[in-house]
């Protein structure tokens, strides 16, 4: 006899969701994006862009890993406005997604807060007798839309809507692409590991703790010599001597690929940080590979990689203290 499935209940008899999770749901969005047949090329100028990706009402910047997932989804998706709202936001303002339109999830730390017990179950208390508490952060995907998505339910909400994004244009403050270009170049000559110029081939030696670059005049921008330094120094960020990540994977294998991964995200960042374009190698066939590695590993591996990659662009360019959307 076959048994009817049942939807799981939670303790007070209510029905509980039993779909996907916040998590797994931002890690299924990234290997979608990975397996679209339809890519645009996975560059990015800086000019256009508008300033930092902020919150369309409030002008909060975002910061931690977030300015990486609302790159992938900029880039992947061809928005240029680096201005963003919640769902919630939005229609508390009468602004509603664009039919066909997607959001991108981001991460939201939590502090979450806990009695310690013991082995029996019992509270664990300090010195004067009050309970120890147990703190710890956790994150939370949460999407939010692009402002060129949003459309307003009639005439004056679409006017107030475009007002809106008009305002936080208006607050941008952008340097000289020339400024931007010599300000960046100097974060990246301060890097400690030696760089070796000439050649054919941009790597790193995690040996001879060495980066090799092709000359300067063999790229066709500054940017993107900047773009592919970034990511080499990233690769040197997980020398033993420094963030000590796994390094010996061979071509082809899970841990190179990982790698691989974690560096061309953490040169995401150091670009955006430093105000210049993003040229993410044109790796296709790594593609396939990653989507592969989040499916297997699911969200506990996309948050290690998410970590790993925000700390490696922490060592070369540090991020600005500013207020956290």
């Amino acid at each position: 006899m076959t048994a009817t499935p049942t939807r799981k209940t939670s303790r007070k008899g209510r029905k509980a969701y039993d779909g996907p999770s916040s998590e797994e749901l931002l890690t299924a969005d990234l290997v979608a994006l990975m397996e679209s047949s339809d890519l645009p090329p996975w560059r990015r100028e800086w000019a256009g862009h508008q300033g930092e990706h902020r919150n369309l009402l409030s002008g909060h910047h975002y910061r931690g890993s977030n300015p990486i997932l609302l790159e992938l989804g900029s880039m992947l998706r061809g928005h240029t406005l680096p201005l963003w709202l919640g769902g919630a936001e939005a229609k508390g303002r009468g602004w509603w997604p664009r039919k066909g339109s997607k959001a991108v999830r981001i991460v939201r730390p939590q502090l979450n807060k806990r009695e310690q017990t013991d082995a029996a179950g019992q509270p664990v208390t300090g010195p004067d007798g009050s309970p120890l508490i147990a703190a710890w952060v956790s994150f939370k995907p949460v999407a939010v839309f692009n402002a060129a998505d949003l459309v307003g339910h009639d005439e004056e909400t679409a006017a107030t809507l475009t007002d809106a994004i008009a305002a936080a244009l208006g607050q941008t403050v952008e340097r000289e692409p020339q400024a931007r270009l010599e300000a960046a170049e100097a974060v990246l000559e301060a890097w400690p590991v030696q760089t070796s110029w000439g050649g054919v081939k941009a790597c790193y030696s995690p040996t001879l703790d060495q980066i090799r670059m092709p000359a300067a005049e063999a790229f066709s921008t500054r940017e993107a010599m900047a773009a592919t330094w970034a990511h080499e120094q990233s690769h040197s960020t997980g020398h033993s001597s420094r963030l000590d990540r796994p390094m010996g994977g061979s071509f082809g294998s899970k841990a190179y690929a990982r790698e691989e991964l974690v560096a061309e995200l953490s040169a995401v960042l150091i670009c955006y940080r430093l105000q210049i374009g993003c040229q993410l190698e044109n790796h296709a066939a790594y593609l396939k590979d990653w989507a592969q590695m989040l499916r297997d590993g699911g969200p506990r591996v996309l948050f290690q990689v998410l970590s790993d990659a925000r700390k490696a662009a922490d060592l070369i360019a540090p991020e600005p203290i500013a207020e956290e959307a």
